[in-house]
């Protein structure tokens, strides 16, 4: 049996060899690595530090549902939502009003927000509680009237102060969020014939919402938090119920832990319909909206059961 060698076939003719592999080496992070040694560490030692501590922890979860707490987190829940009515409706009408071209409006609603900005809501919570000493009594002719005092009752006082007080800073954010809207939007109303509080309505304010809505859902959890300062004015909400509960209980510190964890519960809630809220009036700004947490679990399960599944 005979081979045939093709005699003329040279070392020209063989095909390169191709590049080498490059290995791509990770780069080793070890500040990284010490931070988190060192909050771990920090994070443990504070826990311990707590545990250790002279607190009666079996106390927390003895008050935790008490009736006077359930209350307390009812009346808290009432006066925010209350109150947030108020600075919403306030704040739209003296943003409409800072944007006036009527000096005198404009002037008023500068003034207004000047004014409650500029001061502390506890302050205000106490003048409005002690405003009987320049109005005696309150006469609103054949409807109603009574001393400042019997009017004033707490609840009033401290829906009164925290609503007008947001509406100082719900104004500054329905501003920002009118003049996000582009001029081009009012005058393409005003040339189909819409008047300006249709065009305001119909245009504007929906459009404005992309703005005006992340800003409100932290005033309305900031909101929730300042609740806690009406117990000042005599008011029962969580805070003063469970400074009641620690008085007679003999355990204060503890009931301040209590009426915090219901207070993270609350602000975790309302975080959760916030990032929703905000996730609706979104969708026309970017063409695809990033995931839901939910939505995150779900693809690293389907992804770990793919994986799982081509292993086998």
């Amino acid at each position: 049996m005979t081979v045939d060698i093709d005699k003329t076939a040279g070392p020209e003719d063989t095909p390169p060899a191709g590049p080498e592999a490059i290995k791509a080496i990770p780069v080793r992070h070890y500040g990284r690595y010490l931070s988190a040694v060192i909050a771990i560490a920090v994070l443990v030692a504070i826990i311990y530090a707590f545990g250790q501590g002279k607190i009666n922890w079996n106390a927390v979860p003895d008050y935790f549902f008490d009736d006077r707490i359930i209350k307390g987190v009812g009346q808290t829940l009432l006066l925010t939502v209350l109150s947030m009515v108020i600075g919403i409706a306030g704040g739209i009408l003296l943003a409409v009003m800072r944007l006036s071209k009527n000096p005198v409006t404009s002037s008023i609603a500068w003034f207004y927000i000047w004014f409650f900005r500029g001061t502390p809501v506890l302050v205000q919570l106490f003048v409005w509680f002690n405003l009987g000493l320049v109005f005696e009594y309150i006469n609103l002719g054949p409807i109603y009237k009574d001393y400042w005092s019997s009017f004033m009752t707490p609840f009033l006082t401290a829906l009164l102060g925290l609503g007008l007080n947001e509406a100082a800073y719900m104004a500054e954010i329905c501003r920002a969020g009118l003049l996000s809207v582009d001029e081009g939007q009012t005058e393409a109303s005003h040339a189909l014939g819409m008047s300006h509080g249709k065009t305001l309505r119909r245009i504007i304010i929906p459009q404005a919402m992309r703005v005006i809505v992340p800003p409100t859902g932290n005033e309305v959890i900031n909101m929730l938090k300042t609740t806690s300062l009406v117990s000042a004015v005599q008011y029962y909400e969580l805070l003063r119920y469970a400074q009641d509960i620690g008085q007679t209980s003999g355990a204060p510190v503890e009931m301040l832990f209590l009426a915090a964890a219901w207070y993270l519960i609350m602000t975790s809630v309302l975080s959760v319909g916030q990032y929703y809220v905000e996730r609706y009036y979104a969708r026309g700004s970017s063409r695809q909206l990033p995931p839901t947490p939910w939505q995150k679990i779900k693809a690293n399960l389907t992804s770990l059961s793919n994986r799982q599944g081509a292993a086998a």
